[in-house]
């Protein structure tokens, strides 16, 4: 080979090289995908295709070439790698990197908050929107005991295992994998000490839930909460009904009521505490873990009753009799109707 052609071959192979770098450049190195604004939410429902995928890439992205990313996408095998999930993509990123994110299933979490929760299907409306499980999905999971009764739950009572807080969930999580992951949630925060404290007070630890509901509505004070949970226990002990408006409410599933009237009294309803003694079947709400731990670090005190005061200051009055109370409970509703306040 004479040195003018060696030399254009060197150029020639420099040349393809350059090229090759290039293309390798722009598919593994080059920012060629940009968020829109400060980032976007990529979300691939459980069996997407490979199709619904590029469409959610193409209308949530800035992509320079979409023939580059299938191209990259195709030869990475991930057609056949789909992976549900929430991906936030926040910054540029390569053909290469977004693939690699999307076949390897790494997402973002999602912070999961729930609290004030009165019944199944406030829990399920509630959560259902912040993971792929909508509401319909999660109360259809739950109304079906079959779904918990080998974990020793019923209907009644299975909203104790939902314990109020935030909690981390991949977004890509169904009703039996939610009821799953609060299940252990629920099995931590019931640990060894604080279920001696139920033992303790002659409570098992479902009870305690059922009690714990009832003091939250109770209580706008939470400095309060262990003094009525004291309260509830000496009215328990000595067989005397709870007379717990909270569960009137709930019996009536009306929880916009201000003034129970003696007409709710008369609902025939195992919630209604006025009729039966005890507990009732299950809990009226999902009780916070300060509302439980009131119960289990309840006030030891001789009280049986207590009343709203007067002042409306969200504080009540506690006595040790009848009387006491009723002269409590006289001033309370003379101010009712002084506010005009009568149902």
């Amino acid at each position: 080979m004479t040195r003018k052609k060696l030399i254009y071959s060197i150029s020639a192979f420099a040349a393809v090289a350059a090229v090759g770098l290039l293309l390798l450049k722009n598919l593994y190195v080059s920012p060629a995908i940009k968020p829109v604004g400060k980032g976007s939410v990529i979300y691939i429902p459980e069996g997407s295709s490979y199709t619904q995928v590029i469409d959610s890439l193409r209308a949530n992205l800035e992509i320079e070439n979409i023939k580059t990313l299938e191209w990259v996408a195709e030869r990475k095998g991930y057609p056949g790698l789909v992976k549900s999930g929430r991906y936030v993509i926040d910054k540029p990123l390569s053909y290469n990197e977004l693939i690699n994110i999307l076949r390897s299933g790494k997402q973002t979490p999602v912070m999961v908050t729930f609290s004030n929760i009165r019944t199944l299907n406030d829990l399920a409306g509630r959560v259902g929107g912040q993971i792929e499980a909508d509401s319909a999905s999660l109360i259809t999971f739950l109304s079906d005991p079959e779904n918990y009764r080998n974990d020793g739950f019923t209907r009644e009572d299975v909203i104790s295992v939902f314990i109020p807080d935030t909690y981390e969930f991949y977004w890509n999580t169904g009703p039996g994998k939610f009821y799953s992951r609060m299940l252990n949630e629920y099995k931590k925060f019931w640990n060894g000490g604080r279920k001696e404290k139920s033992e303790a007070i002659g409570l098992n630890v479902l009870e305690v839930s059922v009690l714990a509901s009832i003091v939250e509505q109770e209580a706008r004070m939470a400095d309060e909460k262990p003094r009525i949970a004291g309260v509830y226990l000496n009215r328990l002990k000595r067989g005397i009904p709870l007379q717990a408006d909270p569960t009137i409410k709930f019996a009536l599933n009306n929880f916009g009521i201000t003034r129970i009237l003696y007409k709710h009294l008369e609902i025939d309803s195992p919630y209604n505490t006025y009729k039966y003694k005890g507990l009732p079947p299950g809990p009226i709400g999902c009780p916070a873990p300060e509302s439980i731990d009131a119960v289990l670090n309840a006030e030891n005190h001789d009280y049986l009753y207590f009343a709203a005061k007067s002042d409306f200051s969200g504080y009540h009055n506690f006595s040790r009799t009848l009387a006491e109370h009723n002269r409590y409970a006289t001033q309370y509703r003379r101010e009712l109707n002084k506010r005009r306040i009568f149902r």
